[in-house]
């Protein structure tokens, strides 16, 4: 049997390109603007380190709860439904952040927010994907690029407010509205089909070729977490950098992956998927030996570049790889791979704290290092 995302005429085009950018861009603004407001729930909480990580992992449980079902919800009532939703709800969810002044409510708050999130994540891949085939050319790392982008703009757009001397409700409601405007201006564009099994099973558990895929959508991300969690840390402790500038590797990670991203479509079309996924994986993993075999600060900070530069078109290509498989319908698929990926980001800090406590963080990051090299010598199989 052959699965495919869409079968509506008149096929995709320029209007429904510019929507899936503006939804990856939505997705990106609304979980960012959730980073500048964390000093506030700690404070207005009163909460301790520990006690404020147990909670922030309610934003993971509440993703990874939501994303297996998003791939039915699609498959029922199509991308345009589900992004609009999830994105509704996510606005009525963050002035809560602000609001909560208890832990359950901010638990709660925070797991809504997570299942927000992860709706709309897998709705604009899904989207992504009959896009992206409908064009016939490489389209997803430009749309996971406006997804980067629009985490830049949440984050230093709501950093700026409160700046200026706008409360943090204040500031969380500009960045409601800026949502509310984009969504409007994006919903006549989404799709209202995505050709998935609309009697298909409330969940499928990823098999064969699409849990291959998922667990290199895991390496991948396991990589982005180790610079996200871990990165600072090793500039202090490893390179004896000072701690108000140790933020500089992860800033400088994301730039390097989010210009990346806004020219990977560029890239793909010149290399072939088989180029890129190779190289790009193989320039992560160098990065980071770069980053733990030269004992300086220069040569680490360059190696996280090179990590996010090589890293930056490897899961689009491999969210493409899972919407072309035939192995299972290719939205329940990409809602799967999400899942799977997503854990990278959640356990992977985890296990890189807990190798680093048996041995070093230098080791751990040499373990990641050569994880991503099994998606180098996957990169023909994926991309056949």
């Amino acid at each position: 049997m052959t699965f495919t995302l869409c079968t509506e005429k008149p096929q995709p085009g320029v209007p429904e390109q510019v929507a899936t950018r503006l939804a990856f861009f939505i997705a990106g603004l609304g979980m960012a603007t959730w980073a500048p407001l964390v000093p506030f729930a700690k404070t207005r909480i009163d909460i301790d380190d520990a006690s404020l990580g147990l909670l922030l992992l309610c934003i993971g449980v509440g993703s990874i709860m939501a994303m297996p079902l998003t791939g039915l919800l699609t498959g029922k009532f199509g991308c345009r439904r589900v992004i609009l939703l999830a994105a509704i709800a996510l606005c009525i969810d963050l002035p809560l952040l602000v609001l909560m002044d208890s832990t359950l409510g901010m638990a709660l708050a925070l797991l809504f927010f997570g299942a927000a999130i992860g709706m709309v994540d897998v709705a604009m891949n899904i989207q992504a994907v009959v896009v992206e085939r409908a064009s016939g050319r490489a389209m997803m790392s430009g749309f996971h690029g406006f997804f980067s982008v629009g985490g830049i703009a949440g984050a230093g757009g709501v950093s700026a407010l409160l700046w200026l001397g706008l409360g943090a409700l204040q500031a969380t409601l500009c960045a409601v509205v800026v949502i509310l405007i984009l969504l409007f201006i994006a919903s006549k564009n989404l799709l209202r089909e995505s050709g998935g099994d609309k009697e298909g099973p409330m969940f499928v558990l990823p098999r064969g070729w699409v849990m291959f895929i998922g667990l290199l959508c895991f390496i991948m991300f396991l990589a982005e977490g180790s610079m996200l969690d871990w990165s600072a840390l090793f500039l202090t402790t490893m390179r004896g950098m000072d701690h108000n500038q140790a933020g500089l590797g992860y800033a400088l990670f994301s730039i390097a992956m989010t210009l990346g991203r806004l020219n990977g479509d560029r890239i793909v079309n010149a290399m072939g998927r088989y180029r890129v996924l190779l190289l790009g994986s193989l320039c992560a993993a160098f990065g980071l030996v770069l980053a733990i075999a030269v004992g300086n600060v220069a040569a680490s900070l360059a190696g996280f570049m090179l990590v996010g530069l090589g890293a930056s078109n490897v899961v689009p290509i491999l969210f493409t790889a899972a919407g072309n498989q035939r192995v299972m319908p290719a939205n329940l698929a990409i809602a799967s791979v999400t899942t799977v990926g997503y854990t990278g980001i959640l356990a992977g800090p985890a296990l890189i704290g807990f190798i680093a406590q048996i041995s070093s963080l230098t080791f751990a990051f040499a373990c990641v290092a050569a994880s991503l090299l099994i998606v180098t010598a996957s990169a023909k199989a994926i991309t056949r």
